[in-house]
């Protein structure tokens, strides 16, 4: 009894040699004929024989999985966080002196430091293109937006770069009383771009859960939505579990925002309900915190690196994140801030502005993959 390949071999003897034999009869008045029927069914021969060769299925699965990497989609979504650092000490002629933090010789240690950061060099996030935006390509990418950044202080440095990129110095300089107005909202209208920026003052989960019932009974949505909170809980209420709740709460709202969505359990249609365009969603992480940096007793005792982790764990779990099932892409400011360093900052909670850029920029690139578009050349 013939094996499968024995038995396989010797039908495509049949399908290939019979009829090439009854079409040479005919070679001597079409060879077009002869030729194209021959490489027709040598195609089909191939095809029929390839699942009897692992190595050439192997081979055809193998190109598929390029092809779809090449969609760029959800693949670079995934790696768009992969960013290296490159520090080298400042010249001293570069030097800035800073009355204010932990000085050595008149100069802040956080600033003694060229901060040079780059997407890694391997070659799935190379396949992605990701690039520094200019002004010009974020007035495009931009333009006509609203962008609501809520939150904390971290969430406030993150407006202060996305409008150093877009506004002039002397205009930075201008707003920056304004911008940095301890515990407030702020809010500017960027003309040259027709981009409004919001930034709402939410360093509770619970405020952004309140701010997702604002925009839904409004019926007013942003283009661009940057959130993120933590540090205030972690140390005032010092409870990962009660973090959790908040957390889960707050998925539910921004879920609610979204149109119809299975994946992500939202209910069936509601008659007589509006579909709306889905805003883009990011949650800005928590940096890592350098407990001897910190400056009060009662940070270095609350907000360690135990608890820091177990906050870290209940977001992971709530489901809020992409990468864990959720609607938020995380802007990584852990990752970001762990690989920059203690020489970054100052207070071992707050970080150089090269990490919010960094941030703001991985934003922007998202937005780019998200939105489907292509910076022009």
């Amino acid at each position: 009894m013939f094996g499968g390949l024995q038995f396989g071999l010797l039908l495509a003897c049949i399908v290939l040699f019979v009829p090439m034999v009854m079409a040479g009869w005919h070679l001597s008045r079409n060879k077009m004929l002869f030729f194209s029927g021959a490489l027709f069914i040598s195609l089909a021969v191939c095809v029929h024989l390839t699942p009897y060769f692992p190595s050439v299925s192997d081979f055809v699965t193998s190109v598929q999985s390029v092809v779809i990497f090449d969609n760029r989609d959800d693949s670079c979504i995934n790696l768009v966080n992969e960013v290296v650092w490159d520090m080298k000490p400042m010249r001293e002629e570069l030097l800035v002196a800073e009355p204010d933090g932990d000085n050595v010789g008149g100069v802040s240690s956080a600033v003694a430091f060229e901060k040079n950061w780059g997407w890694s060099k391997s070659w799935k996030v190379m396949a992605c293109e990701f690039q520094k935006l200019g002004k010009g390509d974020i007035s495009d990418l931009l333009n006509g937006s609203w962008v609501v950044v809520a939150g904390d202080s971290q969430s406030r440095l993150v407006v202060q770069s996305l409008l150093g990129l877009v506004l002039n110095s002397e205009r930075m300089e201008s707003i920056k009383e304004e911008l940095f107005r301890r515990h407030s909202d702020y809010g500017i209208v960027v003309e040259e771009m027709g981009m409004k920026l919001d930034f709402v003052w939410a360093p509770y989960v619970a405020n952004l859960s309140n701010l997702m019932m604002g925009f839904k009974q409004n019926k007013s949505y942003p283009d661009v939505l940057v959130m993120g909170a933590g540090l205030w809980h972690m140390l005032h209420f010092t409870n990962a579990s009660s973090y959790g709740v908040d957390l889960k709460s707050l998925r539910s709202s921004v879920v609610s925002l979204l149109p119809l969505a299975p994946e992500l359990g939202t209910d069936g249609p509601v008659m007589g309900t509006v579909s709306v365009r889905s805003p883009h969603l990011f949650w800005l992480g928590m940096p890592m915190l350098i407990n001897g940096m910190l400056n009060t007793e009662e940070k270095r005792e609350k907000l360690s690196d135990e608890m820091w982790h177990a906050y870290d764990k209940v977001l992971r779990d709530s489901r809020l994140l992409h990468r864990y099932g959720g609607p938020c892409l995380l802007l990584d400011i852990q990752s970001l801030s762990w690989n920059c360093g203690p020489r970054c900052t100052v207070d071992g909670m707050h970080y150089d502005g090269a990490v919010y850029e960094a941030a703001v920029q991985i934003l922007l690139n998202a937005l780019l993959i998200e939105s489907h578009q292509k910076l022009a050349t």
